[in-house]
């Protein structure tokens, strides 16, 4: 059966190659921005900021403001995922569709909020150069409660949220053979040590950075799959032949 405009085959396609799309551009967007506010370290860039943080980002006004609308970009990217997968998705497991949505949706918001810290932290840079006062400890103070802000918020919904998202599609995907069973099981080792990764994080710990390895390759892959095959046709047509008969 070819898949024609407005048919559920050609309507999953399309979808299949968007959502693909979004995942290039939520992957690329996040780690674009550390070329633009790297020197704010943490969780995005790795290590401390420098020391002089608050003179930078005030003399580095349009590089902060454009990396925070990359930032705005990538959570765009995520609620695109949200759209494009769960009508497909929730044909299979509604209830899994449900959570995988509901998690990207709070990595979506949690990049939001990362994003609004970044203006914050600009309005007090301005502040505090415009002070010009030998004690800077409230700006400091401030500053680094603003950073850790933006850390925590990267940690639990890019980092925690977006690996148990990972875990719950791939395994709704190896369920449904949506796409072939081998890259589905590839996701789920990937976002399981993604997970793994993340945890002790919250205790201080720093984690292997390899343990992110595998998910990241994975999702490329899984993007580029979308785009260039999009789901399994025959998982499609028996699933509407299922759905027309009930």
């Amino acid at each position: 059966m070819n898949a024609t405009k407005g048919s559920p085959q050609g309507t999953n396609r399309k979808n299949a190659r968007w959502a693909g799309v979004f995942y290039i551009i939520a992957t690329v967007a996040p780690i674009s921005t550390v070329f633009f506010v790297g020197f704010l370290g943490g969780q995005i860039a790795g290590g401390g900021p420098i020391p002089d943080y608050l003179v930078n980002v005030s003399a580095n006004e349009a590089q902060v403001v454009i990396g925070m609308f990359i930032e705005l970009i990538y959570a765009l990217a995520v609620v695109g995922i949200v759209v494009n997968l769960f009508p497909t998705l929730k044909e299979y497991n509604e209830v899994s569709a449900l959570w995988f949505s509901a998690l990207r949706f709070i990595e979506a918001v949690s990049a939001i909020v990362g994003s609004i810290t970044v203006l914050t932290l600009l309005t007090l840079s301005q502040e505090f150069v415009k002070a010009g006062v030998p004690d800077a400890s409230y700006f400091q103070t401030t500053g680094d409660l603003l950073l850790a802000a933006r850390d925590w918020a990267f940690l639990i919904g890019s980092g925690l949220v977006w690996s148990l998202s990972a875990v719950i599609l791939n395994y709704l995907l190896y369920q449904s053979k949506l796409i072939p069973r081998w890259l589905s099981v590839w996701g789920l080792f990937g976002a399981t040590l993604s997970f793994v990764a993340y945890v002790p994080e919250f205790f201080g710990i720093e984690p292997l950075e390899i343990l992110w390895i595998p998910i990241g390759v994975q999702e490329m892959v899984f993007a580029v799959w979308l785009i260039v095959k999009g789901f399994n046709p025959s998982a499609v047509a028996s699933e509407s032949a299922n759905t027309d008969m009930n």
